[in-house]
């Protein structure tokens, strides 16, 4: 990395949604990460990061997680600490997946659904899955290292439609354009 460009250092990744109408099954909405090694940066991921875990070595942690959506601001917010990322990993994607507990659930059954990337106070990105509606899951940023060392952010939301189980496997692959 030279001195003039430290590239994306520790990003926010944050999700929110409205709870489900009284009366109806709960929403519950999970962001997950996975990073990819140098050698195979489309292929299985190094390891997936999830509700109830983080990295080996606490880069990518879920700061808050929430079953309903239920509460003020963004319901589920993980971190991602990109300068601290050890060198042999070359790419992290973030995807949102929509459990399904209730049976089939897309985004367009979601109420009020909302994302943001950001990187300090400054905002990357932000989404409301409307190019998704009937997706079950979609990956909503990638993070990719230049030859620098430095870590550039690869804004765009890309549905799924396939089950979650699934798409832990699936999101590393290439992203379309």
């Amino acid at each position: 990395m030279n001195g003039l460009n430290k590239g994306i250092r520790k990003v926010e990744i944050a999700l929110r949604w409205d709870p489900s109408p009284s009366g109806q099954p709960s929403t519950d909405l999970d962001l997950v990460a996975a990073p990819y090694p140098a050698g195979g940066t489309h292929g299985a991921p190094a390891y997936v990061v999830h509700f109830d875990s983080r990295s080996p070595d606490g880069t990518i942690t879920l700061n808050r997680d929430s079953k309903d959506g239920q509460g003020f601001g963004y319901d589920e917010v993980m971190t991602l600490e990109l300068d601290r990322l050890d060198q042999r990993y070359a790419r992290v994607v973030v995807g949102v997946v929509i459990q399904q507990h209730q049976g089939r659930r897309t985004f367009s059954g979601v109420g009020n659904p909302g994302l943001r990337v950001r990187e300090g106070y400054t905002v990357l990105a932000e989404d409301d899955f409307g190019g998704v509606l009937g997706a079950t899951a979609a990956t909503v940023a990638e993070f990719v290292r230049d030859g620098s060392g430095a870590w550039e952010f690869r804004p765009g939301v890309q549905g799924f439609e396939g089950d979650p189980a699934d798409f832990a496997r699936a999101m590393g692959a290439s992203r379309r354009a």
